[in-house]
């Protein structure tokens, strides 16, 4: 299989999954502990979770230890996640974190202490080498999703990427980030849904942009959190409204995803960074009974939805059957 085989719109199935093996992501300790060793995109609900920017070490161990158990208790995967620098921050004044320095030692620090595996965005190509030495899995912004350089040395370290779509960007185009990557020889690519802007100051979720990019070969994660964003909508900073988070992440669930991306806080209201959209921890346990029994029911009773199924000459079990 070449590089870039699994960038097609159609592709060999290795099983009811519909994803090439190339495809499917794997999230491995390397140490000689072997800590974690799992898969996305072979049918399990993956969640990535975690404060939208790093403030203290000691939230960002709060979180990802009350996050790891609830995920354990409910056979749900888990990855913490969490920004090192927000380098797109709305306003000059805005709140970017502890830098890349001192951001990467604080996540290597969670994820030895937590015991988890840990993702943290990049916006430089530069950034990309150091970042791949403290963490298991490298983000690309959405707003970023399209820069060559930057998805290349992401590809180029070898680590897994997960790539936000553009809230500009239509799903098939995606088609492109894809192959840059894969030429890039990047070992394990997923894509993320993230919102479409509507106007100013408004994203919408078209949740047919989840099949359509699980169509080009990658496991599809859908962000419910940045999806119920406002950018801008705050003056100096974004705006939100965490109350569609769960009816939204229902119907991710529902449609068919492989990984869950949420931003959570003790306090949203004293977060440092898009408050209005963050799950308030204690409300975490909540939100994940729920998608994580329609995971298993739609799993169970549907199996993986293809849109092949309004093809009168497919087989029943092309439909999710």
């Amino acid at each position: 299989m070449n590089a870039s085989s699994c960038a097609s719109e159609r592709f060999p199935a290795s099983d009811e999954t519909g994803l090439c093996a190339d495809a499917v992501v794997r999230i491995a300790d390397t140490s000689p502990e072997k800590r974690w060793d799992f898969s996305i995109g072979r049918g399990d609900l993956t969640l990535i979770a975690g404060p939208c920017s790093l403030e203290t070490p000691e939230l960002g161990l709060e979180i990802a230890e009350t996050v790891r158990d609830i995920c354990a208790s409910l056979g749900v995967r888990y990855i913490f996640k969490a920004s090192f620098d927000k380098a797109n921050r709305t306003s000059l004044s805005g709140f970017r974190g502890p830098g890349l320095d001192a951001g990467l030692e604080q996540l290597a620090e969670i994820r030895r202490k937590a015991s988890v595996p840990v993702l943290t965005d990049i916006h430089e190509s530069w950034q990309a080498e150091p970042a791949a030495r403290a963490v298991d899995v490298l983000q690309i912004p959405a707003f970023l999703c399209r820069q060559t350089d930057l998805l290349l040395a992401a590809a180029g370290t070898g680590k897994p990427l997960n790539v936000k779509k553009a809230q500009f960007l239509a799903p098939g185009d995606m088609k492109h980030v894809v192959e840059k990557c894969r030429q890039g020889g990047c070992s394990g690519l997923m894509l993320c849904e993230r919102g479409t802007f509507m106007g100013y100051g408004q994203l919408v979720v078209d949740m047919r942009s989840l099949p359509l990019m699980r169509a080009l070969g990658c496991p599809v994660v859908f962000d419910a959190t940045h999806s119920v964003q406002m950018p801008g909508a705050a003056g100096g900073a974004s705006g939100g409204d965490r109350r569609f988070v769960l009816p939204l992440a229902r119907s991710a669930v529902a449609a068919g995803i492989d990984a869950l991306f949420l931003e959570t806080h003790p306090r949203p209201e004293k977060a440092k960074s898009d408050g209005p959209n963050l799950v308030p921890l204690g409300k975490m346990r909540f939100l994940l009974e729920q998608l994580a029994e329609l995971h298993a029911f739609v799993r169970e009773r549907f199996g993986r939805l293809s849109l092949e199924w309004a093809d009168e000459h497919a087989a029943e079990n092309k439909g999710g059957r």
